[in-house]
């Protein structure tokens, strides 16, 4: 049994937040400062506590990260793929926390490069993340960027590839996106504001010179845009991207001519979205433009890019969303999205033959993996379900033959995917609307709300969440868990309207869908309130935050990571990474309709006298996109609010951002006190 200890109580300081004649108190506001030792004092307490309080599991911990760190293949390496006369290829050794980049020239058989050894680089660091890799076009040198806080704030640098030496070069405290101009000595980058961390600046730097030097090519005065540069497919142009929530706008400049000035493809217009693709003398778009709400493919000449000049290539779909395209000399391969499930969609260039790639399992993920090669008949692609670990399958889109290249293994010879079901199953929400639920669990279940089940959704900014497999899972689904995604909307999963009808005004459909698909397997006795647990992140954490709010007595646990809970306050701060940005998600409070509606869900704001259900909240000190502040004032109201003895704990990386701790072993232990939180509860110790 858990022997209760007193938690922490964070001091009570008012602090008054008037807005449109609405007066909020915030006893927690002080939390909001990281440079305040009391502020970390108060951290390391909650840190204690929720040590001292799973004391009693610390050796369960160990034996699930042992056992999930067991399933995983540790000399492991991805399949490698021909880029511009090198094979690539990203590998991990046995008992080392990070991936090795290498290369062969030509040939498989050739001799290895190493080109960076993440083990060597985080050597002595508490966090490490690569980032921006680039090879230049003449393949000796490469552009890399480096985090080593998890802020997000990189520094770029460039290794000499033919010597191993790095060069002098180096741009600090920047995004960490950067490509090469074909010239082999010219790098386009961009820069984020100090504060905000927006990327809001693209600057061109030639080798051996500094920093202060570097031109300034691009500013986006807008706050509420994003940039960075790309290189196209085809290597012909350099693209600067300006994007928002709901609008975007390239400028392009060919790759050749590194000292030109870039153009604008097609000017912003508010609601206009297009991305671009170049083949050939012509670029491809995949727009929403004259109300292609699911999106379409358009064309146009490189020499006459602007709307008026877009010819249709596949038309709009009521019910089918244009997710991505891949161009072959011979082919057009287009991703779609239809009633939840991802296709595959070959297209011969001829006009003759086309068709779809065949997949009959009830829920599933597929999507194109790494095709850089125009000229080529095979197309790479990732297949994955439920019960079927993901494999990189390279298809003769001619022949229609297949050839598996890898199938990810699950090491300790005891899984079967036999043993295990999937399926998708449909609630009906409070409005009508059926939304799908994908899940899966070990064959023989009994429907007599028994199981433990744990209900997974994100549910923001159209983010779909597809049906994967996990070997870590395995560790729940073997102990008797269904696990289940609610594809609630909020998401693009049915379709890009999917996602307009959980935002902005519509925002508490994600809630609502999320309660409801909570009932439904509760009246379907797949589990009961007794045993039913719920899991969300970032975004997902505010879904968390709504719910417990709105339906507490569902839920037995909760799993809230990193997450999003002092909405108004937060939106309010312009200061304050994302908040900008986010005004087309969730709308701008310093509007009155915008504020009332935020008002009405903030979970922070709307902390009640009631009941709670037992949480493990997480979240990192450096996190630079919903910062630490949120989870720690909302625990400590949580604290002096709720009117039971369930478990309510407040677990802060000190070291990490808002991915939690790098590596992929540090990352599963994490995942170990999750899964020991929730089996504690269940009282399953083995």
């Amino acid at each position: 049994m858990i022997k209760k200890l007193l938690p922490p109580v964070a001091k009570i300081i008012p602090k008054s937040l008037d807005k449109f004649g609405h007066a909020r108190t915030d006893n927690y506001f002080w939390l909001n400062d990281r440079e305040n030792p009391e502020v970390i004092d108060y951290l390391k307490k909650e840190n204690a506590y929720y040590k001292k309080m799973t004391a009693h599991t610390k050796a369960f911990q160990k034996e699930l990260f042992e056992e999930m760190k067991s399933r995983i293949k540790e000399d492991d390496e991805s399949v490698p793929y021909l880029y511009n006369g090198y094979y690539y290829i990203t590998r991990f050794e046995t008992g080392k926390n990070y991936p090795i980049y290498s290369r062969k020239k030509e040939s498989l058989s050739a001799k290895e490069e190493i080109l960076f050894d993440c083990n060597k680089l985080a050597r002595g660091k508490s966090y490490f993340q690569l980032g921006g890799l680039s090879i230049s076009p003449d393949n000796k040198l490469a552009v890399f960027s480096i985090d080593v806080v998890g802020r997000r704030i990189y520094d770029i640098q460039v290794k000499d590839l033919e010597t191993g030496k790095i060069l002098a070069d180096k741009i600090e405290k920047v995004s960490g996106n950067a490509v090469w101009a074909n010239d082999n000595k010219t790098i386009f980058y961009s820069s984020q504001d100090e504060t905000t961390l927006r990327s809001d600046k693209i600057f061109k730097h030639k080798l051996g010179t500094k920093q202060a030097d570097d031109v300034l090519v691009y500013f986006e005065k807008d706050e509420t845009f994003n940039v960075e540069v790309a290189k196209s497919k085809s290597r012909k142009y350099l693209a600067i991207e300006s994007g928002s929530t709901l609008t975007t706008e390239y400028q392009i400049l060919e790759a050749d001519n590194p000292n030109g000035k870039f153009r604008v493809f097609q000017k912003r217009i508010r609601g206009l979205e297009y991305s671009i693709n170049h083949y050939g003398d012509n670029f491809y778009i995949m727009t929403n433009a004259d109300k292609a709400t699911n999106f379409k493919l358009m064309k146009t000449i490189e020499t006459a890019t602007s709307k008026e000049n877009w010819t249709e290539v596949v038309p709009h779909r009521e019910d089918v969303l244009l997710e991505d395209i891949e161009i072959f000399k011979d082919f057009l391969v287009v991703e779609e999205r239809t009633n939840g499930l991802n296709k595959i969609r070959i297209m011969p260039w001829s006009g003759e033959g086309e068709y779809y790639l065949p997949f009959d399992s009830e829920t599933y993920t597929v999507y194109t993996s790494t095709n850089v090669d125009f000229d080529t008949d095979i197309l790479r692609y990732s297949y994955q379900s439920m019960t079927t670990p993901s494999s990189v399958i390279d298809f003769n889109m001619k022949t229609k033959t297949k050839e598996i290249k890898k199938e990810h293994q699950v090491l300790g010879g005891k899984f079967d995917k036999n043993n295990y079901t999937e399926e998708r199953i449909w609630a009906t929400a409070n409005d009508g609307t059926k939304v799908p639920i994908s899940m899966v669990y070990r064959k023989g279940l009994k429907k007599d709300g028994s199981n433990p089940l744990l209900l997974y959704a994100y549910g923001s900014y159209g983010h779909s969440m597809d049906a994967t497999f996990s070997t870590t899972r395995l560790s729940l689904l073997d102990r008797g868990f269904v696990f289940a995604i609610a594809h609630i909307r909020g998401g693009e999963d049915l379709g890009r309207q999917w996602y307009e009808d959980g935002k902005l005004l519509k925002k508490k459909n994600t809630f609502t869908d999320f309660i409801d698909c909570s009932k439904f397997v509760i009246e379907q006795k797949y589990t009961s309130p007794e045993h039913l647990y719920a899991e969300g992140g970032s975004a997902g954490g505010l879904l968390m935050g709504s719910i417990v709010n709105l339906a507490p007595e569902l839920y037995h646990g909760i799993i809230v990571q990193v997450p999003f809970v002092d909405v108004i306050t937060t939106m309010l701060d312009e200061s304050i990474p994302l908040t900008t940005g986010e005004y087309d998600e969730w709308g701008n409070p310093n509007v009155k309709k915008y504020y009332n509606y935020m008002a009405s869900y903030s979970p922070y704001d709307n902390v009640q006298q009631q009941s709670y259900p037992n949480m493990y909240v997480s979240t990192g000190l450096h996190d630079s996109q919903v910062q630490y502040w949120e989870p720690a004032k909302w625990v400590a109201k949580l604290r002096s609010l709720k009117t039971d003895d369930s478990l309510l704990f407040l677990d802060t990386n000190m070291k990490a951002g808002h991915g939690g701790a790098s590596g992929r072993f540090e990352a599963i232990k994490e995942l170990a006190k999750e899964y020991s939180f929730l089996l504690d509860l269940e009282k399953i110790e083995k």
